[in-house]
């Protein structure tokens, strides 16, 4: 080979190898997978549900009323105010009331004097008549004395209670706890206990134990009745679903709105919902496949969810449109095909994004 031939191959090759050199980094950089946590997503197997809108009332709510003739005295609590059991919702003058018992008291003690009496004259006939002492038309009338006297005593006392059980009612006390949804009554104001039928005071709702009540077309009952599964969705940042311990439909449908009643029971203890609100509830209806992924994959960006996807070299944040949360996982409606992978830390994939970017900017 000729000298000058010689130096231009030569001059190639090391053009060649230098440009091989800076391309070789670049090249390990991308055939390396992201160390990121991550799950291939599948559908699963959930029930097909029809959603209906209904309303939250609570199982035990009364309005109680005045057993005794008074005046209002204290009001402690207000309207939407809530109470624990025994606290004192109405308090009367009791003025009256307390005499009444005094009196009531004193009739006592003259009957049971009244009595001990009758009974020593009774034990001393008793005793004469069985020597002879005295006739049986004697001895009928100790008895009957004696017996009219415990009767007296018996009629003292029962009045006795009946006065204390009105100076009791001066005292009204939450039966349960709840909320006061209604006052009837003012400070200042009399009440009676009737006739013709006793004032109400206060109107008061359980917030322990709540139900929804849903008014369902005809044409979804059989479903319902079928497969008797609830749930009420809980939207906004805690969004969640609440599993109903029973459904009941009620075997009559209105006659104008040829609509069925379905009652949920609600598990004691249920928080976040309150008598007099809206839900939205949902009622299997047989079984669907649904792409699902954990609720905590996902990022929110503006009104947008989103997802960030791994694929076999890179990651990218994928906008998703999703449907009901099954628990603590969401469903894919789109934006998302069966079987890709997706990282289970958001905020981790974020930062590998941007040191990536960081890397592979000039």
């Amino acid at each position: 080979m000729k000298p000058l031939l010689r130096h231009v191959v030569m001059s190639l090759a090391v053009v060649a190898l230098t440009a091989c050199g800076k391309g070789q980094p670049a090249t390990e950089h991308a055939g390396q997978p992201p160390a990121l946590a991550g799950m291939v997503v599948h559908a699963q197997s959930v029930h097909d549900e029809q959603v209906w809108d209904g309303v939250v009332e609570a199982v035990n709510q009364a309005t109680i009323t005045a057993q005794t003739n008074a005046r209002v005295l204290e009001l402690p609590h207000d309207v939407n105010d809530v109470v624990s059991k025994g606290d004192v919702l109405v308090r009367f003058t009791d003025v009256e009331q307390k005499s009444s018992r005094r009196a009531a008291e004193a009739q006592v003690v003259s009957a049971e004097a009244a009595y001990r009496e009758a009974l020593a004259s009774y034990d001393r006939i008793k005793a004469v008549y069985a020597k002879g002492f005295v006739s049986g038309a004697q001895m009928d009338q100790q008895r009957a004395q004696r017996d009219a006297a415990q009767a007296a005593l018996a009629a003292a006392r029962a009045q006795r209670d009946q006065v204390g059980q009105a100076l009791d009612y001066t005292v009204v006390r939450a039966p349960y706890a709840g909320i006061i949804t209604r006052r009837f009554v003012q400070v200042g104001e009399a009440v009676q206990a009737g006739p013709p039928s006793p004032q109400p005071l206060i109107a008061l709702q359980s917030l322990d134990a709540l139900r929804v009540n849903v008014q369902v077309p005809q044409a979804a009952v059989e479903a319902i009745r079928r497969y008797g599964a609830a749930q009420v969705l809980l939207d906004g940042e805690d969004a969640h679903r609440i599993k109903a311990s029973s459904v009941s439909v009620f075997p009559y449908a209105d006659p104008q709105t040829h609509t069925f009643n379905v009652r949920l029971l609600l598990p004691a203890g249920t928080t976040g919902l309150y008598p007099g609100m809206t839900v939205r509830v949902a009622f299997a209806r047989g079984e669907a496949r649904r792409l699902l992924l954990p609720a905590s994959a996902l990022v929110q960006r503006g009104e947008l969810p989103g997802v960030y996807v791994l694929g076999e070299h890179e990651v990218a944040l994928r906008q998703l449109r999703i449907g009901h949360r099954y628990g603590d996982k969401v469903e894919v409606l789109a934006g998302l095909e069966d079987g890709e992978r997706i990282a289970t830390d958001p905020a981790a994939a974020a930062r590998w994004l941007v040191a990536h970017r960081a890397e592979t900017t000039p």
